[in-house]
This record gives structure tokens, sequence and C-alpha cells, in this order.
């Protein structure tokens, strides 16, 4: 049940969420079960509901047989509640719980606990458009030349989640749960598990590989005696991890120590950030964006035409670089 205590990857107790509606659990089993989400997944969607069921819980409102009128209520209550900058809760915000809501609505429908969807007629708030955070080459670099000043076992295994995170655009959570069987193909490919229990094949670059290499000469450094067979299946295995592999906190934290030793703001280093790198950089290069969406393990192109700005960057110095009426200084 949802109610039930969580614990984190270091085993300390998490904030539970109110009890939910047996609907919604439903729908949150729906969505492990038959979509096989992951777990920060399965959360993100309860704290949303959550939100949704204690705005309709003093009317009196079950959230299973809430009217349009009721949700058109609870979104402009959203779009008015004070955020961090006193001017409402963020587009964004609204828009992902809105998916949320339609989704666990459509859910009732295909389940026939509804007759109808009250979300069809609730229109999506107006999104800016919103590039995401990107490093250069050079600062990248940067963070690589800083982790390999660590030296040692630490030193090897960092600069080995830096090249193998910027040469797959691996999401944090993929790659820190990598098992050792996911280097394949005497290493040139990694087999990764990503959303929706989807597998796929990413080339890894010949730095990727050679960092793989030292590290795991060093992978013995990081198993605790008698926990080895806990810890023996993860790539990137912990001593004091409590699911035996590092954390993606962990891994964040890493960074943004490794970010000061190279000189460059905290705040713009993170493991997200290195994914929209290793994408914006094979664009800058010539990729396309379709194998980009491939190796991103992104299930829809739409997702990975946020970057498209790249090729229109690209388009456009070609057309000004290549094309014979561009120079038209002499005419």
């Amino acid at each position: 049940m949802s109610d039930a205590p969580k614990t984190t990857r270091r085993g300390h107790a998490r904030r539970a969420l109110p009890a939910l509606p047996a609907a919604v659990d439903a729908f949150l089993d729906m969505l492990t079960s038959e979509r096989g989400a992951a777990e920060n997944t399965r959360m993100a969607y309860a704290r949303d509901l959550a939100d949704l069921v204690g705005f309709l819980h003093p009317g009196g409102v079950k959230v299973e047989d809430a009217s349009t009128e009721d949700l058109r209520r609870y979104f402009d209550h959203l779009a008015t509640r004070p955020g961090r900058d006193h001017t409402g809760t963020a587009a964004r915000t609204i828009a992902r719980r809105l998916s949320a809501v339609r989704q666990f609505y459509r859910f009732l429908l295909s389940d026939r606990r509804r007759e109808s969807d009250p979300t069809t007629t609730i229109d999506m708030p107006k999104l800016g458009r919103t590039l995401p955070r990107v490093l250069s080459e050079q600062e990248v670099e940067r963070l690589l030349h800083a982790a390999a000043g660590h030296g040692g076992p630490e030193g090897i295994r960092l600069v080995a989640l830096l090249e193998v995170l910027y040469a797959t655009g691996l999401r944090v959570s993929e790659l820190v749960g990598l098992p050792l069987t996911a280097i394949a193909r005497d290493g040139l490919l990694l087999r990764v598990r990503g959303k929706g229990d989807k597998e796929r094949l990413v080339p890894l670059s010949e730095p990727a590989r050679d960092a793989l290499v030292r590290y795991l000469e060093v992978r013995e450094h990081f198993l605790i005696p008698g926990r080895e067979a806990k810890q023996a299946p993860w790539l990137f295995p912990s001593r004091i991890a409590y699911d035996g592999y590092l954390t993606r906190q962990r891994f964040a934290q890493l960074l943004k120590e490794l970010a000061m030793e190279a000189g460059l703001e905290p705040r713009r280093v993170s493991p997200h950030v290195l994914r929209h790198a290793f994408a914006t950089h094979l664009l800058n290069h010539g990729a396309d964006l379709r194998s980009v969406q491939l190796m991103l393990g992104h299930a829809d192109i739409s997702t990975t035409q946020i970057y498209t700005h790249v090729l229109e960057d690209r388009m456009r110095r070609l057309v000004e670089d290549a094309h014979p009426l561009a120079d038209v200084s002499g005419l």
C-alpha cells in the first residue's frame, strides 16, 4: 500500500506519503507492473496525486469521482498558490501534474471504474522553450583533467564514471545501476536497461573503454569483505551504499566537488548536464537526431527535439560558411 514505510538506498526512513485511495494505489501498481516504472517514478506520481486528493478531501469529493469542474478548481488553485517566487506554481510543474492526473483518469476509464474522462477539456498550460543547460567541450575536459588528478582507486573510478557518462549520455540512475555484465562485445558496447525496462546497446568511446579497463583493475577496492555476494553484480559497487552500489546522490555530490576543483560553478554541473553535453556535442559534430534519440533512450523523438536548436545553429553556420552567395561584401 502507498502508506507503507519507505527507505532510501542508504537505509534511512523516507517521509511517508499519506494513505491514498484504493483507486490511486491500483494506478500506481499498474505503473510498476505493466509499464515497468522505477520506484522514483512511482513516488513522483504518488506525490502529484496525493496533492489532488488533499485538495478535494475538504469538499467531500472522492478523487475517483471528481468532475471536470473539480479539476479546473484544483488547477486554478495551483496557478495562484504562492510558489518560491510568490507568483504561483510554475507552469512546468502544473503541466507535469496535469499529465499525471490525465493518466490516472485514463486508467480509471480503461479499467471501467469511470464512464468518462474529466480531463479531456482541460488545456495544458503554455510552456516557454527551455533550453537544456550544457557544458562546453573544454569544460568537460577540465572536469576529466581534475578527476585524473585525484589518483588512486577513487580517482580512477571517478574518471571511469565521467568518461562513460560523457560517452553514452546515460541517465544517472542507469549509470550507477549498471551490472558488471553490461559491458558487451569486448568492451565496445554497453547493454543498458532503461525506462520501461527497455534494453538498448550504446557504443563506448575509446577513452571510455580505456577508463573502464583501468577501473576494473581496482574495482575490488570498493567491495566490503563479507558483502561480495551483494555487491558483485554491480559495475560500480560501493562500500557504504545500502543497495551495494554507488548512489546517484553520491555521484552528484562528487561532481559538485569536482566542478569546484575544475574552476566551474557547481550549480552548472550535474549528471543530467553531462547527459545534455553528450547529446549537444554529438549533434555539433554531425550526428543526426534519430541516432541521438536511440542512444539517449528516448521513447519518442519529440523528447529529443529539445536539441533542435543545435541543428538550427549548425545549419546556419553551414550556409554562412559554404553558400556561394553568403559573402556579399564584394557586391
